[in-house]
Order: structure tokens, then sequence, then C-alpha cells
């Protein structure tokens, strides 16, 4: 599998609901922006994106494609992604939320026993000035 088809994966994942944490390198190194969190560790990492797929469903990842730029054993890519999930009703709240934005992506994944893993990933959003 390329870092490209790492990628692709991953926003395929996204629209499925399935584990996201998989995806990320095991490392103390490993950072995680959302549109409006930040996440540093693996740990962390994994357990907000255990949380979001908890708390989130019906999500929409379109991509023209990221540009992926690859060395010997690392990557880096960005890519412009129509983003949108819904945000699931707590318990003590029955109203589920609709979120969708115009974001950008951009990271570094490296090559782990074969295997191309995010050690960086950002997702913003932009805003008017």
């Amino acid at each position: 599998m390329s870092a490209e088809d790492a990628i692709l994966d991953y926003y395929e994942a996204l629209r499925r609901g399935e584990p996201l944490y998989p995806y990320f390198r095991e490392s103390p190194a490993t950072h995680k922006v959302a549109v409006s969190t930040s996440y540093d560790g693996y740990d962390a990492v994994a357990e907000a994106l255990r949380e979001q797929t908890r708390t989130t469903t019906d999500w929409t990842v379109d991509s023209d494609a990221p540009s992926v730029v690859r060395r010997e054993d690392w990557a880096s890519f960005h890519d412009d992604v129509s983003l949108a999930w819904t945000r699931t009703p707590a318990d003590d709240d029955d109203a589920s939320t609709r979120h969708e934005f115009e974001t950008r992506w951009s990271g570094t994944l490296v090559e782990h026993d074969g295997e191309w893993l995010f050690l960086e990933l950002h997702v913003s959003a932009p805003t008017a000035v």
C-alpha cells in the first residue's frame, strides 16, 4: 500500500464509521489537529478518535485527490476535503447536529513495518476575516 492509498483508505474508514486509531503511528510524537481540537501523543489521539467514532455518524468525505510527496520512509500530503458528519445525541439531549465544513488537510506519514501511518494529521477550516 502506498502513502496515498493509506490516506484514501483513512477517508473510507471515516465514511464507514470504522476505527481510525490504527491509521496512526504508536509514538509519543504522534499529533492530530482537528477542526476545533488538538491531541499530542498516540494515546491521546487514539482516545479522541474512539470517542469521535462513538459519537458521530453519516460522514461525508469528498476529496479530489491528495497531493503526496514521498521520500524513502516518510511522506507528506495536503488535500482540500468537503467534510460533513452528524453528531449523535448525548444521553441527556435528543437532538442530532449536522456539521459541514470545507476543510484543508495536511500531514506526515511514516512507513513502519511496511505500512504507512500518520505521524501528524492537521485538519482545519477557513474562517472569515
